[in-house]
């Protein structure tokens, strides 16, 4: 997916998260999406994102995501005009195929393997 939003690939996240590096995984999943898989991020669905933006640390380097990449580079651009400099996106489906162990976000504490993405998730634009 080419949008010009900034990108991060699955093993840049691995690493970084591995390496314990403060990054705020941001959600953009519907709460039933959050159910089945989810890193521990903050969950904030793309269509609450414009209400709930103050909850939101503009300081911090934001990696957004969902499963294709299209809602979290909707809410990457949204953060980006409000403001935010520091904003990327992970589309989930970019590992498809796969099944990685990513640590959990650094609230939690333990680690997701995260299975092959599929049918399950809605494609949502």
């Amino acid at each position: 997916m080419e949008t010009g939003i900034p990108q991060i690939q699955v093993e840049e996240l691995k690493r970084r998260l591995t390496r314990g590096e403060n990054l705020f995984v941001l959600d953009v999943r519907e709460p039933h999406e959050y159910q089945i898989a989810n890193l521990g991020g903050y969950l904030i669905p793309l269509g609450d994102l414009p209400k709930r933006v103050s909850e939101l640390d503009s300081s911090r380097e934001i990696v957004a995501h969902c499963r294709s990449g299209v809602r979290s580079a909707k809410a990457v651009g949204f953060l980006q005009q409000a403001g935010f400099r520091k904003c990327i996106t992970w589309p989930a489906v970019s590992w498809r195929g796969r099944t990685v162990s990513i640590p959990r976000c650094p609230s939690t504490t333990r680690s997701s393997q995260f299975p092959v993405l599929g049918s399950q998730f809605s494609e949502e634009a």
